[in-house]
């Protein structure tokens, strides 16, 4: 029995979703015991359905507290040390890095347990709330047996910009995200076409590009615009506010929103200028929406074969143009061979135990 640390200490958003259903699908394989360790702050851990959890770890929950847990880390190394040692893992997974998690490398490697991180993006995106996090991945990632990539584009993003340190690179996918049952399917309500954009409200997710090409669509193309996320304020969405069919909610959205609202939209629109891949567009696929999507990074890879995505150039023009063609002429049903999450844990494990590295 090979048992596997998983551990994920973001607090809020898909990293820990990610870290939760990476464990579920390694628990579902023969042989494998998996062992997932979550920040005590996420939200994860305050619902009902809480994940059993085998070292739930403090963290913080304001920018002082992360001071002071980040500054104090080497005071918390012993006890870390001491609990490791009773769940006993043999191999460790970091499911997307995370400000805190040199303290678990240093315990890891005194134990001389392997691990492995997945890496969701290779480079701080313009916007980012915490430009300090890249510079502790790339020591994360030297202290490490090997680096996992969720796209072949971060995987050579990483190559390019020296973070691999000489660590292995194993290439794998970012599994489609359900959120409760499959809707219904795209407009079926029988109303006007709904878009739908969700997720961080920041400068590369296009935001500019989109109230660009609303205003190319018109006043009143038969279409109904969400913007839905958290973010700055910006004058792309005062722009998209003044458009009258659509509307901008700029708040967080609880895990358990995300259902309905996936379920709501009959498209998802992605006018990134820059991506790596996107826990949206892994969403909009579970959920079987229509897409429309830049053709930047890893989205290309993501998008591949998925009959109800339009992949365009990234300008407005080209965005406009897709979201029109898919009100005259919507793409018709169907499914494309995606791997599952057991899938991706599969080939994961086999990748890492077919020629593990050793870090130096």
């Amino acid at each position: 029995m090979t048992r596997i640390l998983v551990w994920q200490w973001s607090r809020r958003g898909g990293p820990p979703m990610f870290g939760r259903r990476l464990a579920d699908a390694l628990a579902g394989l023969a042989g494998v015991q998996a062992l997932l360790s979550l920040s005590t702050a996420a939200d994860l851990m305050q619902e009902p359905d809480a994940p059993a959890c085998a070292l739930p770890y403090r963290t913080y929950t304001t920018l002082p507290g992360f001071l002071w847990r980040f500054a104090t880390a080497p005071l918390q190394l012993p006890g870390l040390i001491s609990r490791l040692r009773r769940l006993r893992p043999d191999l460790a997974i970091c499911a997307q890095p995370g400000p805190l998690d040199l303290v678990m490398a240093a315990a890891l490697r005194l134990l001389g347990i392997p691990y492995y991180v997945v890496v969701h993006d290779a480079e701080a995106h313009p916007g980012d709330g915490f430009p300090l996090l890249h510079r502790l991945q790339r020591l994360e990632l030297r202290l490490s047996h090997g680096v996992v990539a969720l796209s072949a584009h971060v995987g050579r993003r990483l190559a390019e910009t020296g973070a691999l340190a000489g660590r292995r690179l194993i290439l794998s996918v970012h599994p489609p995200y359900d959120f409760g049952p499959m809707p219904p399917p795209p407009l079926s309500h029988g109303g006007r076409l709904r878009l739908l954009f969700f997720g961080r409200l920041l400068p590369y997710k296009g935001l500019d590009m989109l109230a660009d090409a609303a205003a190319l669509l018109g006043d009143d193309p038969g279409l109904e615009l969400r913007v839905v996320g958290q973010g700055p304020e910006a004058v792309a969405l005062d722009r998209l506010r003044a458009i009258a069919w659509a509307r901008v909610e700029n708040r967080w959205v609880p895990d358990d929103e995300l259902g309905s609202l996936i379920g709501w939209a009959d498209a998802l629109v992605l006018p990134y200028t820059e991506a790596s891949q996107s826990g949206v567009a892994a969403a909009a696929i579970a959920a079987r929406r229509f897409v429309v999507a830049t053709k930047v990074g890893g989205l290309v890879e993501q998008f591949a074969g998925e009959p109800l995505a339009r992949l365009c150039p990234p300008d407005a023009a080209s965005v406009a143009d897709a979201i029109a063609s898919l009100r005259r002429d919507p793409p018709l049903p169907g499914h494309t061979a995606t791997p599952s999450w057991h899938d991706m844990a599969a080939a994961l494990l086999a990748s890492i135990q077919a020629a593990p590295d050793r870090a130096n």
